[in-house]
């Protein structure tokens, strides 16, 4: 596989969350094209099982690749915690960058109190996870959150509703008696919500997600490969998603255009 200097940078979620991955990667490479693709039509990810998980996001890089991108961005972390290590060891001439739990800056920053990490059901029961929380287990204190339906409720494209109003409000809550230093958002999705979680939250609490660490080994890759385009000219973008709901698309553009 040859790859062009000219060529798109794909990026696949399991919705519309991985557009806030790909939002900070336009910031840090923005003379590059990006062909996206959301599979609305089978999401949620986080209750599938491992096997229909990592079925589907195959399906997603095959269609990718026939749109002959030279990179390919898993901005989702449910399926990088299922599928990465198969992709890169079958797909290995083209760079695979997958995203998770932005844990090491949230350690990094040496705050008083406890990590929480919330995200998927799936991405915290994912091998991929222990490993992670083991990692930094003996510096700091990690708790957990699952977020089980609040990717889905993002979906809906309706941010500023009460449903996640109230979701939020029962999750934070449980935080209230906690000494907090930090939150990780583990789904792509949650960005999105960011000023709706600091909303329930001390203000002196950090947000962290994963979006600019995944930009920056995106150009990473590019450069090692020596692919990195080399235009001056502002690069396109392409959306594609795998509903046939027109609204999809439009609800995509307008998020990434926040």
């Amino acid at each position: 596989m040859t790859l062009k200097r000219e060529e798109s940078i794909g990026f696949f979620d399991s919705g519309v969350g991985g557009l806030s991955v790909l939002k900070k990667t336009l910031e840090l490479l923005p003379n590059e094209n990006f062909i996206y693709f959301g599979d609305s039509k089978n999401a949620p990810y986080g209750t599938k099982t491992y096997d229909e998980i990592k079925e589907l996001t195959f399906d997603a890089v095959k269609f990718l690749l026939s749109k002959n991108v030279k990179a390919i961005v898993i901005a989702c972390n449910t399926a990088t915690s299922v599928a990465i290590e198969d992709l890169r060891n079958t797909y290995k001439d083209i760079p695979i960058i997958g995203i998770e739990p932005a844990l090491k800056p949230a350690v990094e920053l040496k705050k008083q109190g406890e990590i929480v990490i919330m995200a998927t059901p799936v991405t915290l029961a994912e091998k991929k996870f222990a490993e992670l929380q083991n990692k930094y287990s003996k510096i700091a204190k990690i708790r957990p959150m699952p977020c089980g339906g609040l990717a889905e409720l993002i979906e809906t494209g309706d941010i500023d509703g009460l449903a996640i109003h109230n979701y939020l409000e029962e999750k934070i809550n449980i935080l209230k008696e906690k000494e907090v230093g930090s939150i990780v958002l583990g789904c792509t999705h949650y960005p999105f919500i960011k000023e709706k979680i600091l909303d329930f939250l001390n203000k002196d609490i950090e947000i962290i997600d994963g979006s600019l660490g995944t930009a920056r080994q995106v150009e990473r890759l590019l450069i090692e490969n020596n692919i990195k385009n080399d235009s001056n000219k502002t690069g396109k973008i392409e959306i594609f998603n795998s509903s046939e709901d027109e609204k999809m698309i439009e609800l995509s553009y307008d998020l990434l255009n926040r």
